[in-house]
């Protein structure tokens, strides 16, 4: 019974996340291998299938609010799918440890991106907020 719950709580933490456009594999591939004891392969192929109906259900409500650039997407789609059979053939061919490991590398250099991002937008951001504050001070004298 408490399995159920775990993985229950796993897919609300996935959905949320993945309902977000954030991918909530990231976090499922995790919760699934390190804290419920899944292998790598088998956790990877869970996110998959959970993927399907989590992302169908996002693409519809983000078409509904006109979020969606097809302009865009149908590119990314198709060299999506094409390198997503590659990847699943690279894959499948690696051991649940290597896989592990290149999966917590590929966490780790996009989360180190991402912190990077955030402090240049934040420095960047400031520097914006006091030039603002420096026009309108000019103004008020």
């Amino acid at each position: 019974m408490m399995d159920i719950i775990y993985l229950f709580v796993a897919g609300l933490i996935s959905g949320v996340v993945g309902g977000m456009g954030m991918g909530g594999g990231t976090l499922l591939i995790p919760i699934l291998s390190i804290f419920l004891g899944f292998a790598q392969k088998s956790a990877q192929g869970i996110n998959l299938l959970v993927f399907i109906p989590m992302s169908i259900f996002a693409i519809v409500v983000h078409i509904k609010n006109k979020l969606i650039d097809f302009k865009v997407g149908v590119p990314v789609i198709i060299a999506g799918v094409i390198f997503s059979v590659i990847g699943s053939l690279i894959a499948n061919r690696l051991s649940n440890n290597n896989l592990r490991v290149y999966f917590g590398v590929f966490l780790l250099v996009v989360g180190v991106y991402q912190f990077i991002q955030t402090v240049i937008n934040s420095r960047k951001n400031n520097k914006d907020i006091q030039s603002k504050k420096i026009k309108i001070n000019i103004f008020i004298k």
